[in-house]
């Protein structure tokens, strides 16, 4: 039951007031970030103008997202009057991370993982700017030194039915988020890398096997981080990601250690953080150094998204086309690491698309409308050749949804709202096959553009049945593990 008091609450009507919010879309905002019915979108209206607080831990949610949208901490006691405290469910993404770049350090986060189990309540709140950069910042220093073990151990393979059959099952693990999105078989993954976690935590193998078992640790660990990634739940996506940095670090397994601080950068961008997300794409490009031609491609893809969400539009080419370059020349015969199956020059293609898109829509809002356009014709065009229109039984339902709804959203700034409806009824069908929340948000941001445009006979027809399809298959304020 929400407590009652005489007195409007004048430090959340400030903030909203700062960003130009309503009660109601912080509700919205709320709903978004913790899950469909978090919040009913009355009740911050009752928080503002009648001083009432929310029950636990709604108090530690709207500080949270305040805190994001205004770019400075605002507390929970400072929100609240200190009539509320902070909630043991809801903490930081980098609480007990910082131990030291050993075996044992990883050990005691593994352990943490393990003994949190099916079982844990906790949500991870998602952590940016210099918390951000500080779990990792040792590695990128190089005060991490060196990982115990050497990866030549883990070219040993054979002789441990176990261990055979953990490294057997992840090219399957990783069709699971290709054609199902991060959210549906989050759990289950997260389950499978709780499991590798609990054989290294009972000790005991040779360095062999423990070798062989870290490095699927930061395997698994890279999978299910993207997989929260595209679940929308960004804080325990930067607990899977930093775990799996530390595992790959281990073993020494730089073109691993490079991938996983690439997809923390494109994470970091993707949430609209330009800065952490140039500083760890640029980190992520040193790592990837000496590695194959496809791993450094595709850090170099993600440094290029980070550019491009900063408007640094040279710097975004330049990095995209020493990508292609590097694409351009892969030898078919080279050494490349099994999870790197996915690069193409076409995804690379697509990347860029929807980097340009992006780097469009900016545009036109600030009214530099030619060059928008510019961005917007090439990045449509580049992502009509990628997976969009793909039929439902092929196995990338997840990429052709994502890059679907950035094809729509290009289309729909263009004021090409007939293309733009149906490419968007292309990717809304494909919502009760892929629960992919980031892919969601994309076609929520469609939904808002084509409200404005409501006039348009076409949108007249499809926004209806968009916003059901979405509503439909939100997802809930469950999350999985």
């Amino acid at each position: 039951m929400a407590m009652q008091v005489s007195e409007p609450n004048a430090v959340l009507a400030r903030c909203l007031d700062e960003l130009g919010w309503s009660p109601k879309a912080l509700a919205r905002k709320l709903n978004r970030v913790f899950g469909t019915g978090t919040v009913a979108e009355s009740a911050p209206y009752h928080w503002r103008d009648a001083g009432s607080l929310p029950r636990t831990p709604l108090p530690v949610m709207a500080a949270y997202v305040l805190s994001q949208e205004l770019g400075r901490t605002l507390s929970v006691a400072e929100l609240w009057q200190g009539r509320a405290g902070d909630s043991s469910a809801l903490i930081p993404a980098d609480t007990d991370l910082a131990r030291p770049w050993t075996v044992q350090g990883l050990e005691a986060i593994v352990e943490d993982w393990v003994m949190g189990g099916l079982v844990d309540r906790r949500r991870f709140l998602a952590i940016s700017g210099a918390g951000l950069i500080s779990v990792v910042a040792q590695y990128l220093d190089g005060t991490a030194g060196r990982g115990q073990y050497t990866p030549r151990l883990t070219e040993v393979v054979g002789g441990d039915p176990l261990i055979d059959q953990v490294e057997q099952h992840l090219p399957m693990l990783q069709m699971l988020d290709d054609e199902h999105g991060g959210a549906r078989h989050l759990p289950y993954v997260g389950a499978q890398f709780r499991a590798v976690g609990l054989l290294i935590h009972e000790g005991g193998h040779s360095p062999s096997v423990t070798t062989r078992l870290i490095r699927a640790l930061a395997e698994i660990g890279q999978l299910a981080g993207w997989m929260a990634f595209d679940a929308a739940d960004h804080g325990l996506a930067q607990r899977y990601f930093a775990t799996a940095l530390r595992a790959a670090h281990q073993v020494n397994d730089l073109p691993l250690c490079a991938h996983i601080l690439g997809d923390l950068s494109f994470q970091a961008a993707s949430r609209g953080h330009p800065a952490d997300a140039i500083a760890l794409g640029e980190a992520a490009r040193r790592a990837s150094d000496a590695a194959p031609a496809a791993v450094r491609a595709s850090v170099l893809s993600r440094v290029a998204y980070a550019y491009a969400t900063a408007g640094r539009d040279n710097d975004f080419a330049h990095t995209r086309g020493t990508a292609r370059d590097l694409i351009a020349s892969r030898d078919d015969g080279a050494d490349e690491p099994r999870w790197m199956y996915f690069l193409t020059d076409n995804h690379l293609d697509c990347q860029a698309g929807y980097s340009l898109v992006k780097m469009g829509r900016v545009q036109q809002k600030a009214g530099n409308t030619a060059k928008g356009r510019r961005f917007l014709d090439e990045g449509t065009q580049l992502l009509r050749s990628g997976a969009y229109e793909v039929p439902r039984g092929d196995p990338s339902q997840r990429r052709a949804m994502f890059e679907g709804a950035w094809l729509a959203l290009g289309h729909s700034a263009h004021g090409e709202l007939e293309t733009a409806c149906e490419v968007g009824q292309i990717a809304a069908d494909r919502l009760d096959a892929v629960r992919s929340p980031r892919s969601a948000g994309l076609l929520r941001q469609l939904v808002e553009d084509l409200r404005r445009r409501q006039r348009n006979p076409y949108v007249r027809s499809f926004l209806p049945s968009l916003e059901s399809a979405l509503d439909r298959h939100a997802p809930s304020a469950s999350h999985g593990r």
